[in-house]
């Protein structure tokens, strides 16, 4: 699997709209983020350009309007991210990861019973 472009957090909520639905125009995506950001319409085109650089997001050029797609998928960079995540803060132990997360997150017992099941799969 090819390595994902490093995304930065602002970066994220564009691919997050993208993600969701595609393609879209810049307009589009300005719109999809007016009630989760206070960007200005110049820093938004921003994102997007850094985005089709960084090859994370594609462009469809129809006559004068420029629709964006996502190339990467979603699922391989939230894998991507957790991997760098873990390396970054746990030292590669994906072990101290669970641990820390079963211990200090506030788990619902449908949560558990579905990491349980989650384990017993995986050990099979």
């Amino acid at each position: 699997m090819k390595n994902s472009p490093k995304i930065t957090e602002s970066e994220w909520l564009i691919m997050k709209v993208l993600w969701k639905n595609s393609p879209l125009t810049s307009t589009e995506i300005i719109d999809s983020l007016k009630e989760d950001s206070a960007w200005s319409t110049t820093t938004i085109h921003t994102f997007i350009s850094r985005l089709v650089k960084k090859g994370a997001v594609g462009v469809i050029k129809e006559s004068k309007v420029y629709r964006y797609y996502p190339i990467i998928l979603e699922e391989q960079f939230r894998e991507e991210e957790t991997k760098t995540l873990i390396n970054r803060i746990y030292d590669g132990s994906q072990k101290l990861f669970l641990k820390y997360f079963i211990n200090d997150i506030d788990l619902t017992n449908e949560d558990i019973e579905e990491l349980k099941k989650m384990l017993e799969e995986k050990q099979s």
